[in-house]
């Protein structure tokens, strides 16, 4: 056995299952579950269709690239939606099932075991980069997002010799779970400490279309490279997804794109991992891709759930509305019910509501664990649903608060 895998956390959902064991709310209740970022918005019917015609080139063999049509619709999509000047398609994109397995995979190929190497991280953070900087034997570097930072990393926290030894940095901007958008300073200070220290940056992007304003789309980490006049995108890699911005996290369908010279070692090594995508897949691929009324209206029905839990909660629990992204990061501390786990314990309790505690996305560092006080709520059922939710909120925060 790999002996690593020791190292491995329980997941977050582990953990809250262990937290509702044995409570039995009321049975009067439905249950409501805001804990899990999976969109329930149904998928495109135009996707849907070109998928079923497409099910007679299930037997063909995929390509690990991909067919060449699905690359050029994403370096079309990109050069359209972060002003880039121009992408090759043939070099520097790649399709991948799903940005989840695709992060994890880009820390085999990246990571050197032999030097001790470190990767910088969030905090809190995506699973996923821990368990695949710890799987291909790095240590974790965190850098703790708090309210006082913006939720933001701070660069200039970490000493030349974490940079020295550091390997590989996640950012995910939209932020999981505070929604945080970086800025291009931001964004830009992180590619010259990766051209100063020679390591690699693998921005995750997956919440990048889901946003309120639509003059202000979240910037990214290639347009950051871009209004550098990086046209080759060297150090820098993104990961976009189909799951979030057009509701098909079934579909199991992303990319990779940047640094020709990266991709094509983490070309070699997925062709060797045997995760092609399959054809008919690709194919309703490049419709959901080439299509943005449906992603509009996606950010239409988000603005009006944040809308809805503003309205309800904003009087008794202070919200703070993300950049982008469908996450609530609340603060607990308001409904004096003690801690995260405190607060999503008796939600699910008294309301049957289910959210996660943020703690459960964190570790401690530099002395704290920046989730605690915090939970996440997914924006992701329906708006009706999602009314519910906030009125039984409500309703739980108004009783403690009477109590106390």
């Amino acid at each position: 056995m790999n002996i690593d895998l020791n190292k491995l956390h329980p997941y977050p959902f582990e953990k809250l299952n262990a937290l509702k064991s044995g409570i039995s709310p009321p049975p009067s209740l439905a249950h409501i579950a805001l804990s899990i970022g999976e969109p329930k918005h149904p998928p495109p019917e135009f996707v849907k269709k070109t998928l079923e015609n497409a099910l007679d080139k299930l037997s063909i063999y995929p390509l690990t690239k991909g067919i060449p049509e699905l690359r050029e619709t994403v370096a079309k999509w990109l050069c359209q939606r972060f002003k880039l000047q121009a992408l090759c398609s043939e070099n520097q994109v790649l399709p991948v099932n799903g940005t989840r397995e695709a992060l994890f995979s880009f820390a085999q190929v990246i990571i050197n075991r032999a030097t001790d190497p470190v990767v910088v991280s969030p905090n809190p953070f995506y699973q996923i980069y821990e368990g695949a900087a710890l799987l291909a034997g790095a240590r974790l570097h965190f850098l703790n997002c708090t309210e006082e930072n913006n939720f933001c990393p701070e660069w200039t926290s970490v000493s030349p010799e974490i940079w020295r030894q550091c390997q590989l940095v996640y950012v995910c901007s939209p932020g999981n779970p505070s929604g945080a958008v970086l800025d291009i300073d931001k964004l830009q200070t992180l590619i010259q400490l990766a051209d100063q220290y020679d390591f690699i940056i693998a921005s995750d992007e997956c919440y990048s279309e889901i946003y309120p304003d639509e003059n202000h789309p979240p910037i990214g980490l290639l347009e950051a490279c871009a209004k550098m006049g990086r046209h080759n995108y060297d150090r820098c890699v993104v990961f976009h997804s189909l799951s979030k911005r057009s509701n098909l996290p079934g579909l199991r369908s992303g990319f990779v794109a940047g640094d020709s010279r990266i991709l094509a070692s983490f070309l070699r090594y997925r062709t060797y991992h045997g995760c092609a995508m399959p054809v008919p897949s690709q194919l309703a691929s490049i419709a959901a891709w080439d299509d943005e009324q449906h992603v509009l209206d996606n950010r239409h029905q988000y603005r009006q759930k944040f809308a809805l839990f503003r309205d309800i909660l904003g009087s008794v629990m202070p919200l703070s509305m993300p950049d982008a992204g469908f996450y609530l990061w609340a603060d607990t501390r308001v409904a004096n019910m003690g801690n995260d786990e405190d607060f999503a314990r008796e939600l699910f309790r008294q309301q049957h509501i289910t959210v996660l505690p943020g703690r459960y996305l964190a570790r401690s560092s530099e002395g704290i664990n920046p989730g605690e006080n915090r939970v996440r709520m997914a924006l992701v059922a329906p708006l009706e649903e999602c009314r519910e939710a906030a009125t039984r909120i409500r309703r739980f925060i108004e009783t403690a608060q009477q109590r106390s």
